[in-house]
């Protein structure tokens, strides 16, 4: 590679590195592409080569994010029967909520931020941008399925919105006090709603 080629891909992850710190920072807030250009210390023509919208720019970070949280895709594991492959993928999803005081105070932070306040329309931007980008995510791994014949063609976005309903139910349950096990309860829950959907009544 060139040794402008390096520049440019420099100047791509110091963006990125920012953006996403950023998002870190304030969830609720999508930060502009002049703030996001300062913090990476590039001009907004820079940033603007790489992304040239601010959706784009959050797409990238927000696609950066998921594969760090959960950098193997079970469902390509064809060892494993299909049911096994989808349960584990939502658990991904279920291992950034954490368990305990971590998933109470992640449910918390979601509350007083998104919940408590008058919605802006900033916040609701920044929630529907990471509502797609889970929604996307889960019904990749439909697609990846409904291709091996072990999934029915159909309409993948109803059933990837029933599965993260179910997964935003289970994190909620992480978070309350509860008598049955954790392990167990979960797992029922989330391989009923697989053979739901693996059944076609979803």
């Amino acid at each position: 590679m060139t040794e402008a080629g390096d520049a440019r891909q420099s100047s791509r992850d110091r963006i990125l590195i920012a953006a996403a710190t950023m998002v870190s920072e304030n969830p609720a807030e999508r930060p502009s592409v002049r703030a996001v250009a300062t913090r990476a210390g590039v001009s907004t023509g820079s940033l603007r080569h790489h992304f040239p919208t601010q959706r784009a720019l959050m797409d990238a970070v927000l696609a950066g994010i998921y594969a760090h949280i959960a950098p193997g895709e079970p469902i390509h594991d064809t060892a494993l029967p299909a049911r096994e492959r989808l349960v584990s993928c939502l658990r991904q999803i279920l291992a950034h909520a954490g368990t305990g005081n971590e998933a109470r105070e992640a449910l918390r932070r979601t509350y007083e931020t998104l919940i408590a306040p008058e919605p802006t329309e900033e916040a609701r931007r920044t929630y529907l941008v990471i509502e797609g980008q889970m929604q996307h995510r889960v019904e990749h791994w439909l697609s990846v399925l409904v291709e091996e014949g072990a999934l029915p063609g159909g309409d993948n976005a109803r059933r990837a919105k029933f599965l993260l309903t179910v997964v935003n139910g289970v994190t909620l349950e992480r978070a309350l006090p509860g008598t049955e096990s954790l392990l167990e309860s979960e797992a029922a829950t989330l391989f009923a709603a697989v053979d739901s959907v693996l059944g076609g009544c979803v």
